[in-house]
Parts: C-alpha cells; structure tokens; sequence
C-alpha cells in the first residue's frame, strides 16, 4: 500500500477546526494518517523527564499540592494513602515472568505491575516532596528487578511485557533525571533494552489494546534509552493501530485495518470487531467486548501521544479527532445513557477505569475542544486511583495541566 504524505495541522487549520466543533475535518484525518511507512520523525534530542510527565507538569502538580489545591492535594493524598505509597513497601522480583491468558498461571505478573507502579508513585513523591526516602525506595524497587528479571514467558507475555514496561520508564525518567544518585542506573537501562523492548517492539495482531500498551512500553523504553530508530518504528506501528482502533465515518463503511493484520473481508472485519456490523464514529475495536479492555486502548493511545508532545513531536493532531470521539462515545454510555439495539446487541459491559484524564486535558483544556460527556465523567471519577496494571494517579499529573 503506498504512504501518504504527512501534512501537519498549521495553526490557522487548528484554530478553524476548533471553531468546527471536530479536531481535525475528514481530508485532514486522511492526510494526517499515514498507513505504512515511516510515520515520524524522533526529536534530535530527547526531553528528560518525558514519559508522560515532563517537569514542567512536574513542577506544576508539586506547587498545586504544597499550595493544597483541590483537586491535586486530594488525589496526591490517595496516592499515598494507597499500598503503592508507603515506606515500608517491599519489591517481590522474579527471573522469570510467567503469565497465562486471564493470568493463569501468575507467576510474578501481579507482583512485577505493583512493583513497577510502587517504584512510580515514590518517584512522583519523591518529586513532590523532595524527601530522599522516597526516591531511595524508588531506586530500590527498581534495583531489585534489574538485577533478577531474566524473561516473560506463556501466552500473556508480550501484554504483560508491555503493562510493566510502560510504567517503570515513568519512573526511572524521573529518579534519572531529577534525583542525585542512582549507581545501577545502567544495569536497569539494559533491563529495558533486553528483556522488555525486545517484546514489544514488533507489535501484535491480537486484540487493539494489547499493541496499543506494547508500543507505549517501546516509546518509553526508546526516550529512555534515547533509542531514535526504535522510537520511530514503535509511533509508526502505534499511528497504524490507532486508527484501527478508533473508527471515524471518514474511514468509510469499515473501520481500516493494520496492514499485515489478514482482515481482508467484511465478515473478517465484523467478527474482529466483536460482531458488531453497524460503524459510529467513537466506536472502538473493543467496545462490543467490555468497556475494561476498550480503556486499556484508549488509555494507551492518550499516554504516547502525551509523551510524543513532550518530546516535541506532537501527535495529538494526527490522533486526537479518534481519542477525542472515542472518550465521547464510551463516556456517554459509561454515564448510563441507554444502549440501542443497534449496539453490541443493546447491551454493554461498563467500566472504562480511571483513563480519561489525559485526553481530556490536552484535548479539552490545551486545546479548547467541547467534551460534554468526557468531563463529567472524568470529574466524576476524581481523585482518578489506578487500574493495577499501567494505568495510576492520572488526577494528580493530568487534571487541568496546562504546562508544556
């Protein structure tokens, strides 16, 4: 299939297509969505923190809770009341990772998501408080499976590869760069580099949210590891999968498809989409299964494009017309708005998880967009917890974050 030309939102089309009410017209959309190819570009240089929080936002969330605004000063005060916030928190390493479908078997795969989000939520503590303690704790979670993790086996392995994998480089971007010491650092640096990326960096064909939470593991793991080439390859697989994940009418009367992906037919497409025949614009991939998987897709395409703008090579106008309709459309039933018999059989499994905070700030308050539904849910569900697996504290780093 041949690549289309990339053609960048200019300020004057950002501005008209605000006053549109839509993120980006159907020709833009088009345009904007290359199909194969290279897709991007790395920045020259990498932005340190810059995993889905940068420092400016850094900075920002730490003056709202010493200043103790709402709703930060709540959400940080959940953060640490949580099990993942106290001193006494001890790391459970494995070697070797084995996690089956449904977690059968479980074999390190809860103990490795906890850890990875404990070692994150002491680095924003850290951060916040500028208490060593927490920073040391930080530094210790970490140590501790850099110097034991070996592999992740069984058929999870590359879903579970990629749930750890994107939050221990929210971590050690933060300890890395704003902390003093860390003497192991390059022994977890080559953790990353082999026994993560090696993982995720190829993508999947299985269900959108698992590709989707590999590539935010390899975009992470590549600003990490200041790893240009791989950066690259993991936002073209990303720009692939989201806009088929994402359906928008403009995509015509199926959703587009990966390439590679052996959806070739109507019916393929259907039985991919969960039996659902009927296409709307916000429907995704997953919806028809349950709302649950359907955030995992959504929360992971919010946390690269969020990284993305940090590093200077902003996505969002090449994926925040999907992301914005997508949070629109589960929102509104999330909220309890009735199911047509049209959808998914007139009958939905809710519970999207705390996901909406970081697409509705850029989306929302950077950008001006009306998001009805979105914000009340997303005020709703405040102070936004964690999900358990790579999702954690979205209310306390993303809630009405306007830094840059």
């Amino acid at each position: 299939m041949s690549q289309r030309r990339i053609l960048p939102l200019t300020a004057a089309a950002l501005s008209a297509a605000c006053l549109a009410g839509a993120l980006v017209g159907p020709a833009q959309a088009q345009a904007a969505e290359p199909r194969s190819g290279k897709t991007t570009t790395a920045p020259a240089a990498f932005t340190h923190p810059g995993v889905l929080v940068g420092r400016s936002q850094l900075d920002f969330i730490r003056g709202k809770v010493q200043a103790g605004t709402a709703p930060w000063k709540g959400a940080y005060d959940a953060m640490m009341a949580s099990k993942y916030g106290s001193l006494s928190y001890t790391p459970k390493p494995w070697a070797v990772v084995e996690c089956g479908s449904y977690s059968d078997p479980n074999k390190g795969c809860t103990d490795e998501r906890q850890d990875a989000i404990a070692a994150y939520t002491h680095a924003l503590a850290w951060y916040i408080t500028r208490d060593d303690r927490y920073a040391k704790k930080a530094i210790q979670i970490m140590d501790a499976w850099s110097a034991t993790i070996t592999d992740h086996t069984n058929s999870n392995a590359p879903l579970q590869t990629g749930w750890a994998g994107s939050v221990w480089p929210r971590a050690a971007e933060i300890i890395r760069y704003t902390y003093t010491s860390w003497p192991n650092v390059n022994r977890f640096a080559t953790m990353l580099r082999n026994v993560y990326l090696p993982k995720v960096i190829n993508g999947s064909h299985s269900n959108g949210n698992w590709e989707l939470s590999m590539m935010e593991a390899a975009v992470g793991i590549s600003v990490f590891l200041d790893d240009r080439t791989n950066y690259d390859k993991a936002v073209a697989r990303y720009l692939n999968r989201t806009q088929a994940y994402i359906y928008l009418e403009s995509d015509g009367a199926l959703p587009k498809t990966v390439p590679g992906s052996g959806l070739d037919t109507k019916d393929e497409i259907v039985k991919y989409w969960q039996g659902q025949s009927t296409f709307v614009t916000g429907l995704t991939q997953e919806s028809c299964r349950d709302f649950t998987h359907t955030g995992y897709g959504i929360s992971a395409i919010s946390h690269i494009a969020e990284t993305s703008r940090i590093q200077g090579e902003d996505l969002y106008p090449k994926v925040g017309e999907r992301l914005r309709q997508a949070l629109g459309f589960q929102a509104k039933y999330e909220l309890g708005t009735a199911v047509p018999s049209w959808l998914c059989g007139g009958s939905l499994k809710r519970g999207l998880g705390p996901v909406t905070e970081v697409g509705f700030n850029a989306l929302h308050n950077r950008l001006g967009y009306p998001m009805d539904n979105t914000q009340k849910l997303t005020e709703q569900q405040r102070p936004a917890g964690t999900n358990n697996l790579f999702v954690a504290w979205e209310t306390l780093t993303h809630a009405d974050n306007p830094a840059s």
